[in-house]
């Protein structure tokens, strides 16, 4: 059985029987539900039933006695039944300001000093006990758990939703770039999504996620992440096939550049493409408006002229607008299958990388080839104003910018 499930199923009996049982009765209730469950029941229990670990404890330590050993009802630890209004009072009660001093700490605006220091500190729980004492609560740092929870407060981390301020006509690109694709992929042309993934450094460093391995046995990395000069970074360029689900990845080692993108799409062509399409005239590119693809690149539309006199192919692109790097195709068809697939392992080389590249798949039937590329390429290269004028480039009459063939075919 699913544990959540199992760990629901006590929640709902519990709340079922609550009403009807003391407090004794309580602790075997959880005592039982534990024992049935085996090793781990004292946890779980406690987790279903908002019971503490301790009580549950003590209830397993009840029924485990034989019947008749706890003494009379009232006299022994192991039967005791509070009378109505007994009890430890609640501490929210005995230190009426307590709850309100500790939301002024944990709230997203402070609401006092904004010079406190605790305002620029990691909010843990011991961090906050410490304040509050400071303040003159006697309170714990598990009671300061407890109370956030009472308030309805949870550990959080960052989400990544902010992406820059959009365009207006950011639906109308997206509908445009469909538009394209369906076309092309109507007439059997290809159909392909450009992108740089995350350099990564090569070596020994840690990366990310864990792997399963024989117990005491952790592979050891360095603990700096500080560059090997000998080995560098790798720069995984990925052209991913939207039609027929099938990647090829270009692993460079020097620069980013225009360069480098456009000979990883050659590559693509020679190995892959050419063979997948050997009718085609056109190649539609899709491709987000920064970096060695940007929009903005002459260098970029310079590379692509040579490209499409060498294959003969028309090659339209079409930008994502700004602000919608993500939307990309590549990055959840191709990119976090390949990051899912190398987690907790060490880049330790090229070779490596292009292994755990090449050896990507999913359920959908993806297929990656990669291929190290060694090649130098040089920044700060600019094509000339003649070579620039030569390029037989036709803008779209929507947001030429983003939409633009290459091309001598009319």
């Amino acid at each position: 059985m699913d544990k959540s499930f199992a760990i629901a199923a006590i929640a709902r009996r519990f709340e079922l029987m609550r009403g009807r049982l003391d407090e004794r009765q309580i602790r075997e209730f959880a005592a039982v539900e534990a024992r049935v469950w085996g090793y781990g029941g004292v946890h779980a229990v406690a987790r279903a039933t908002g019971l503490a670990i301790n009580t549950v404890r003590r209830g397993v330590a009840d029924v485990s006695q034989p019947p008749g050993a706890e003494g009379e009802k009232g006299s022994g630890r192991g039967t005791r039944v509070r009378q109505a209004g007994a009890g430890r009072r609640k501490l929210r009660d005995k230190d009426p300001a307590l709850v309100g001093d500790l939301d002024a700490l944990v709230a997203p605006f402070s609401r006092g000093d904004p010079m406190r220091p605790l305002r620029w500190t990691c909010k843990s729980v011991r961090q906050l006990a410490r304040e509050l004492q400071a303040m003159g609560h006697s309170v714990s740092p598990a009671k300061v758990a407890e109370l956030l929870a009472e308030e309805g407060y949870s550990l959080q981390s960052h989400r990544k939703r902010n992406e820059g301020k959009g365009h207006a006509d950011r639906d109308a690109q997206f509908v445009y770039i469909n538009d394209q694709a369906a076309a092309f992929e109507k007439a059997g042309q290809p159909v392909i999504s450009v992108d740089t993934k995350k350099k990564e450094l090569v070596g020994p460093f840690k990366n990310g996620g864990r792997e399963w391995r024989p117990q005491g046995s952790a592979e050891e990395v360095n603990v700096y992440d500080f560059i090997d000069p000998a080995l560098g970074k790798a720069i995984p360029y990925g052209v991913y096939d939207v039609g027929l689900n099938e990647a090829w990845v270009s692993v460079g080692c020097d620069h980013d550049t225009s360069e480098f993108a456009v000979e990883s799409i050659r590559r693509w062509w020679r190995n892959m493409g050419s063979v997948r399409y050997p009718q085609a005239s056109k190649l539609l590119i899709t491709a987000d408006g920064g970096g060695s693809n940007s929009s903005r690149c002459h260098l970029w539309k310079w590379c692509l002229s040579q490209l499409s006199a060498e294959t003969g192919l028309d090659i339209t692109v079409c930008h994502l607008p700004p602000a919608t790097s993500k939307w990309n195709k590549i990055e959840h068809r191709l990119f976090c299958h390949i990051t899912q697939n190398w987690r907790g392992k060490a880049l330790i080389s090229h070779e490596v990388i292009v292994a755990l590249i090449a050896a990507t798949t999913t359920q959908a039937g993806l297929k990656v080839n990669a291929e190290r590329d060694a090649s130098t390429y040089n920044k700060g290269i600019k094509p000339t104003s003649d070579q620039m004028e030569a390029i037989p480039l036709t803008r779209a009459h929507f947001h030429g910018e983003w939409n633009y063939t290459i091309g001598r075919s009319p």
